[in-house]
């Protein structure tokens, strides 16, 4: 089957075989073409069989060899002429002239077996197709149809597609959530698996402030944002919709996994330039073949048998089916573990790379910066100096005030109180009145600036190994007495080393960083996770002309989290984007989308693209080394019978191959294997 008779199947999306918009495909459905290419094998059987047991005549024998003709020609027939009323010649028309030159023959059991094989084998083909196609299509089918509304005081239920933007559904225990939206009321765990392709449910509670929230949807907590298609827990939730049922995360990716069928890969490009030139080479060497009984001892019978023995042989169909079969299984298994793959192109490019960038803050850490380390000064207690800093802290609405204080609470029990007279020294620290003293926190050079004495040369030594170590400091001093330093850092992602681990199990050789933290920080968490490289002060141009130049040492996958780094990762070979499902930029900015906010993902995603271009590059082998084989032995004498049963034959097993994609396994000794048959 070439290509753009694979396009024609594919826009006949979840169907086993043509969309005839006939009697008979309305009738039988879409089992249509399975039934007739049964009834075709079973009536060359019996034509064939009856009168050489002498249980028919000839007559009847014959008449139902014509009945195969039909039942298995019906299809490709209707097939080849609607393609040749818009000029274009298929393997379908290839397949009706080998067989009515076979009549021609007198061959007409053989070609009627032809027929016979082409069909089955067609159907089957487009069978399995199906079973990738469903994969994708039965995510259409996770959300509900209807949703219980209430709408001021009265509560109602109505169809999805009428909700509007604001509407309060109200979900009860174990069922479906209808629409995307954040929680106002009520708490449960959700089942967001269909959606992101976590495992285990996500505890959901409600939004402090609703309008707050409704106006600033991109920086919902994932604990409040909820998916169209995941599946409520025990409790019984309220949810403000933010999205309309055509447009809710689900939708889009259903939308954005059947367009990427379209989106064709490098080697299904490489597949259609190869057919522009094959398939006039076949036909020129079919005509030749029917003229050697001019230079060769045969009769004209033989050479004409042969010619329509070539164009069965030379048929490209295992090679049309090989890569988007491969393609279009991978995209379905990505989607049902919560990562959507934008097409065959960045699925294939993947599986090639061996250098990926990542970007730092909410990549690899948690883009939340910790306490991470205390340093009392002389007789300084740990507890006094973190009682006077979350005292301070405390009046302060800085990201890392907020931390002091969160973690100060943690570590002693209690928020101290009773600060007053708070001023922020822009961009050096804060100054306070605490327990009749004034409070000074904030960097070495905040203390060159106010009046006292200068911090000590060892506070300063221990300030300097912390920032070494890639931690923000902050020196307190309390009237003119020093109590230390404190550092903060924004941590690396419990599963970060692990995840750089893995990466490097499928073969993955070269990990980068690019931030616009300082290359201490950088540094840092680099050495944390296992990096091999880290750049730090880059502003957003400065990350995409990194990329740019390690695109142009080979290739590299971009991974950030698709807002802040969209221009790195546009310029990428591949830019992958994680938390997606909460993030409209991200959809639409990355290559590939890591639905979740979880980095685990990342190398499931790197060990499928493997997968499936080794897939490919086996499929290609194969669907090559046939017509490499059958060519020449039909020159040389291979009949028509043998040589469809091994072209068909061939077709099927590089579909099933393809199809094996759906039942990958995010393990590590699959992934392990991948890495010793790595794509060259």
């Amino acid at each position: 089957m070439n290509t753009s008779e694979h396009k024609n199947h594919d826009n006949h999306e979840g169907q086993s075989g043509h969309d005839h918009d006939d009697i008979i495909s309305s009738f039988l459905g879409s089992r249509a073409e399975m039934i007739f290419a049964g009834l075709a094998g079973i009536f060359l059987l019996t034509g064939w069989l009856g009168p050489k047991m002498s249980i028919l005549p000839n007559s009847i024998g014959f008449i139902l060899i014509i009945g195969a003709y039909f039942f298995g020609g019906y299809f490709a027939l209707r097939e080849a002429l609607e393609k040749i009323l818009k000029g274009q010649f298929q393997i379908d028309f290839l397949m009706l002239i080998a067989a009515t030159g076979a009549a021609f023959l007198d061959e007409w059991a053989e070609g009627a077996f032809l027929l016979f094989l082409f069909a089955i084998g067609h159907a089957l083909e487009n069978y399995a197709m199906t079973l990738a196609r469903n994969a994708i299509s039965s995510l259409a089918e996770l959300a509900p149809d209807e949703a219980i509304v209430r709408r001021g005081n009265q509560t109602e239920t109505m169809a999805v597609e009428a909700l509007v933007l604001g509407d309060i559904v109200i979900v009860r225990s174990n069922e479906r959530l209808p629409a995307d939206g954040f929680v106002i009321k009520g708490e449960s765990a959700v089942d967001q698996a269909p959606i992101t392709g976590e495992s285990l449910p996500v505890d959901k509670r409600p939004v402090e402030n609703p309008d707050l929230a409704a106006n600033n949807l991109e920086s919902l907590a994932s604990e409040t944002r909820v998916f169209a298609g995941s599946i409520n827990g025990s409790g019984s939730l309220e949810i403000q919709v933010t999205k309309l049922s055509g447009d809710t995360t689900l939708a889009r990716v259903v939308k954005m996994v059947s367009e990427a069928e379209t989106r064709q890969s490098p080697t299904q490009n490489f597949t259609k330039k190869f057919e522009r030139i094959f398939v006039p080479f076949v036909i020129v060497l079919a005509i030749v073949t029917s003229l050697s009984f001019l230079f060769l001892n045969e009769s004209p019978a033989d050479s004409f048998y042969r010619a329509m023995a070539v164009i069965v042989a030379a048929s490209p169909c295992a090679l049309a089916i090989a890569t988007p079969s491969a393609i279009l299984s991978g995209v379905a298994r990505a989607a049902r573990d919560g990562v959507l793959i934008k097409g065959g192109a960045p699925l294939e490019a993947l599986g090639h790379l061996n250098a990926i960038a990542f970007d730092k803050t909410g990549t690899l850490t948690l883009g939340k910066p910790r306490l991470v380390e205390i340093a009392p000064y002389s007789e300084i207690s740990e507890e006094t100096l973190l009682e006077v800093c979350a005292a301070v802290e405390t009046l302060s609405d800085h990201p890392l005030a907020l931390a002091v204080v969160r973690d100060a609470k943690a570590r002693l029990g209690r928020v101290p109180e009773g600060a007053s007279e708070f001023t922020s020294i822009t961009g050096r620290g804060v100054a306070a009145s605490y327990q009749g003293q004034i409070v000074h926190i904030g960097k070495l050079a905040l203390f060159g600036e106010v009046p006292g004495l200068p911090p000590p040369i060892d506070l300063v030594a221990k300030v300097d190994a912390m920032s070494a170590n890639g931690r923000t400091t902050m020196i307190v001093r309390q009237g003119d007495r020093y109590l230390g330093a404190i550092g903060l850092m924004d941590t690396p992602r419990p599963a970060a080393q692990a995840v750089i681990a893995r990466l490097r199990d499928i073969g993955v050789t070269r990990m980068l960083m690019i931030s616009g933290d300082n290359q201490n920080v950088a540094n840092a968490v680099a050495k944390e996770v296992g990096l091999d490289e880290a750049f730090g002060n880059l502003m957003p141009d400065d990350k995409v002309s990194k990329i740019k130049a390690f695109k142009a040492e080979g290739g590299v996958v971009m991974v950030g989290d698709g807002v802040n780094d969209a221009p790195a990762m546009a310029n990428a070979t591949v830019g992958i984007a994680m938390g997606a499902a909460g993030s409209d930029v991200a959809l639409e900015t990355a290559d590939i989308a890591l639905m979740a906010d979880d980095l685990e993902t990342l190398p499931f995603a790197v060990g499928l693209s493997r997968a499936t271009t080794l897939i490919i590059r086996q499929n290609l082998w194969a669907s090559l080394g046939v017509v490499a084989f059958l060519i020449p032995a039909t020159l040389f004498g291979l009949g028509i019978g043998p040589t469809v049963l091994v072209h068909e034959g061939s077709t099927l097993i590089v579909v099933f191959n393809a199809l094996r994609l759906l039942a990958f396994k995010n393990d590590r000794s699959v992934m392990k294997t991948l890495r010793k048959n790595l794509p060259k």
